[in-house]
Formats: C-alpha cells, structure tokens, sequence
C-alpha cells in the first residue's frame, strides 16, 4: 500500500504535524526524510529497507550518501537527505550546553541586563525548551515612561512558534517600585492561564529595577 493511499490520520508526515516526532517509529521519521518510495513499495517499506542494510539507527547515522544508494529504490536525493540530516544531527549535539533557566534568579540575571537604566518601561521574554535550555531572549514591547502593555496572545504565539515549552517575563519599573499594579496582577495571571491551556508554563513573571528584582504572582491574590 501506497503511504497516500492510507487514511490521513496513518502517514506518517501528517501524525508528525499533529502528534510530534515523538509519536512516530523509526521507519516513520525516516519515510519523512526520504519523502516517497520506489516502484512497487511505498516510503515506508522503503525505509524499513534502508535501516535494515544499515543494522540499526547507528549504523544509519554513520553511513555516507554512496553507502545508500546501494539500497534498490534510493537515489541521490534521498541518499543526501538522510546523510544532511544526521550532520545536523552531530552538529547540534557538539554546540555548547545552552544557559539554563531553573530559577526566579535565573530569569532575573538574564532579564535585568535589558532592562536596568531604562527611562521607559520595557518587556522583555525569555523563551526556554522543556529542560529550560534559553531558545531566545526577547524585547517584546516598549511603552512610555510607567506603563507598558503584556499582550497574552502575542506571548503565546511568540513562545509556540520558537518551539518553546517554558517562559519568563519581566518589566522595569523605572521610578523604582517594585509594587506591582493591579493591570500587572490580573494580566499575570490571565497569561499564565492562557498558557496552560495550550501545553505551555509560565515560570515567573518579573518586575526589574535599578537595584532589585520582584516577583508577581501568578494567581491573583497569592503572595
């Protein structure tokens, strides 16, 4: 059977975009990358194929594209796409541990730095993977001289399109209190409510002066 003559729920491109790379065997991943098949087998059993001439997934990830071609039903298009993908692979596991965020002080320490001697209120995202690995550091909004706006959707949307699973906000307070107000309160705890709602955990929400740092709670009335 042909991968597009299953139902759409089945191909394995399609589980990837609803269900994650997680929700998928080996075959499966690879039948992505080698994107269809060969005369009478499908991208499926092509892949079941390569991977069995390889051994294993190891043997995959160190074989070059003209130890692919030898598999019937793999061209050099195939052959390349494998072999660039796990580069990229051996690539990304030697860059450097990313800064990790894992606590409150953690957030401050990489928030104060673009906000201390603002005349104006800023807000600035820090976006982290699920081990709380730092994807992105941000400057989301500027406002005037004591007011600044959170937009929730924006955040969301912001940490969801850069593959975060964690986040951090903090604004400066440039009069120097670290009171927050009630817009900052209620606005705290609506985002972190709009983020459990679609996966996503608000670790801390900041407020950042010349000379400290406080944390808003993220449950109105919580101390």
């Amino acid at each position: 059977m042909r991968v597009k003559d299953l139902p759409k729920r089945d191909r394995p491109r399609e589980r990837l975009m609803s269900s994650g790379a997680g929700a998928l065997a080996d075959r499966e991943l690879l039948a992505v990358l080698l994107g269809s098949g060969f005369r009478g087998g499908s991208a499926l059993q092509l892949a079941a194929q390569v991977i069995e001439h390889c051994g294993d997934l190891d043997g995959l990830g160190r074989s070059d594209p003209h130890r692919l071609l030898t598999v019937p039903g793999v061209g050099p298009a195939k052959a390349a796409r494998v072999a660039a993908a796990f580069h990229l692979v051996r690539r990304a596991e030697a860059w450097p541990e990313r800064v990790r965020i894992t606590s409150t002080s953690d957030l401050a320490n990489q928030c104060a730095p673009l906000l201390r001697g603002r005349v104006r209120e800023r807000l600035v995202m820090v976006v982290c993977d699920a081990r709380g690995r730092v994807l992105k550091r941000l400057v989301l909004t500027e406002g005037g001289s004591d007011h600044t706006v959170l937009p929730i959707r924006e955040v969301v949307t912001e940490v969801l399109t850069s593959g975060g699973a964690v986040f951090g906000l903090a604004h400066n307070h440039p009069a120097g209190s670290l009171e927050p107000s009630e817009a900052d309160l209620e606005a705290t705890a609506q985002l972190a409510v709009a983020a459990d709602t679609v996966g996503l955990r608000l670790l801390d929400h900041l407020i950042v002066t010349d000379a400290a740092w406080r944390r808003i709670p993220t449950q109105t009335g919580a101390t």
